[in-house]
């Protein structure tokens, strides 16, 4: 595989078919998930697919307050 594109976050890789062809499925799903690394695929006919890691999200934070009883039913009537 060969490095086109490097950014701070993710490390981007570009291969055609015939180079994906030569590595194993399961090779190329570890290196997308244990390096952070996304590959474009270009298909012969000019198309790309890009292979990604599931971005890690952190939950959201739970905040202080309350919404007040009937606010959905109070936003719909003003239209």
């Amino acid at each position: 595989m060969r490095n086109v594109e490097k950014g701070t976050i993710m490390t981007t890789q570009t291969l055609t078919l015939a180079e994906l062809k030569e590595e194993s499925l399961e090779k190329i799903l570890q290196a997308v998930a244990d390096q952070h690394v996304a590959i474009t695929v270009l298909l012969p006919n000019g198309k790309e697919v890009i292979i990604e890691p599931k971005p890690h999200l952190l939950p959201l934070p739970e905040l202080e307050g309350a919404v007040p009883e009937g606010w959905k039913d109070a936003v719909y009537a003003r239209s």
